[in-house]
């Protein structure tokens, strides 16, 4: 079956990540108009990390998930108003309170070994009437076969959609089009395919576009890249590519760009951007939103964030164990000769 395009812009949650959740009430809003204006599909609206994902661990946000989704739906003239959530940080009770202020898609995210964690909030989620996407985290860590046997988990308990996350920005275009067309041989062909890159290795638009070519419809993209590590698909350079392709899709180009330049790029404290940081997370393949939290742990005990990284990489580390990175760090202090 032939699935329409359907653009995601993730620059209010995946976004978050690069000014550390602190979005103000009125400036998650703006941007949410402009982006429904501006035609995309789908906007998707939580702390960085997901809902409910404010914590010690993660980083308190600006205001909770409830402040920023508030009064969003009611405004929006075409966009589907989503949001994000992580079992064993959000539960079906947050899920619930979402769906209660005009939520009506959600993506249910796991690391790409553990769908089996995902049945019991994608049924409780497609009993809310939500669309519901399976969101397969640091898809790099696991091989073509086995990671569509997971997205086959989702499937099955109920999700309309599946993606390939490449959270690290680590795959290269064959592994991402290996995984995609993994997908399409086992999901049945009303199950749609989705695409998550992030621009670690400067592939983020050209991995989303692989796996477009390779049957995803879904793609997701943020304003100027906003993102955790080098940032997400940008938006905006999407877009300009689907044109020159002559895709047809509802967004418009030029309101993207303005958008983008006019109110993204100024908010960004730290330049989203490929740089030795960011860079070093892909080549790695360390999740991207590790990037902020190996920074200061490099600068507390006078370390090269990149060593950090590497490392974490070698051991494997995932999503969810922010709090190992310190411990990381004082290994490498220690076998270094510190104190």
């Amino acid at each position: 079956m032939n699935h329409k395009i359907y653009l995601q812009d993730v620059t209010l949650r995946d976004g978050m990540h690069a000014i550390q959740h602190q979005y103000g009430k009125e400036k998650i809003k703006e941007i949410a108009l402009k982006l429904d204006q501006a035609g995309v599909d789908a906007i998707e609206i939580a702390h960085g990390d997901g809902l409910a994902g404010g914590s010690f661990n993660y980083g308190f946000g600006k205001h909770t998930d409830w402040e920023w989704l508030e009064g969003i739906k009611e405004q929006l003239t075409h966009a589907k108003l989503t949001t994000l959530i992580l079992p064993g940080i959000a539960t079906i009770h947050d899920l619930k309170k979402a769906s209660q202020l005009g939520v009506e898609s959600v993506r249910i995210a796991t690391h790409s070994t553990e769908a089996d964690i995902a049945p019991q909030h994608i049924e409780a989620a497609k009993k809310l009437g939500m669309d519901v996407g399976g969101f397969l985290m640091m898809s790099h860590m696991n091989e073509p076969k086995k990671l569509a046997q997971q997205a086959k988990i989702m499937e099955a308990a109920g999700a309309d959609c599946v993606y390939v996350v490449d959270s690290a920005g680590a795959l290269l275009m064959d592994g991402v089009a290996d995984r995609i067309k993994a997908f399409r041989d086992v999901l049945d062909d009303n199950t749609e395919i989705g695409i998550h890159c992030h621009h670690n290795l400067s592939l983020g638009v050209a991995n989303t576009i692989v796996a477009f070519e390779n049957g995803a419809n879904r793609m997701d993209a943020s304003l100027a890249g906003m993102g955790a590590g080098a940032g997400n698909c940008p938006l905006e350079v999407l877009v300009a590519v689907l044109n020159k392709m002559n895709t047809e899709h509802h967004s418009d180009l030029f309101q993207l760009m303005d958008i983008a330049d006019d109110v993204i790029r100024p908010l960004q404290t730290r330049p989203v951007r490929v740089d030795r940081e960011t860079l070093s997370l892909g080549y790695a393949g360390v999740y991207s939103s590790f990037l902020i939290h190996a920074e200061r742990a490099a600068e507390k005990y006078g370390l090269d964030t990149r060593s950090i990284l590497v490392e974490l990489g070698k051991r494997k580390m995932v999503g969810g164990q922010e709090d190992m990175i310190v411990d990381v760090a004082l290994d490498i202090s220690r076998s270094a000769g510190g104190t």
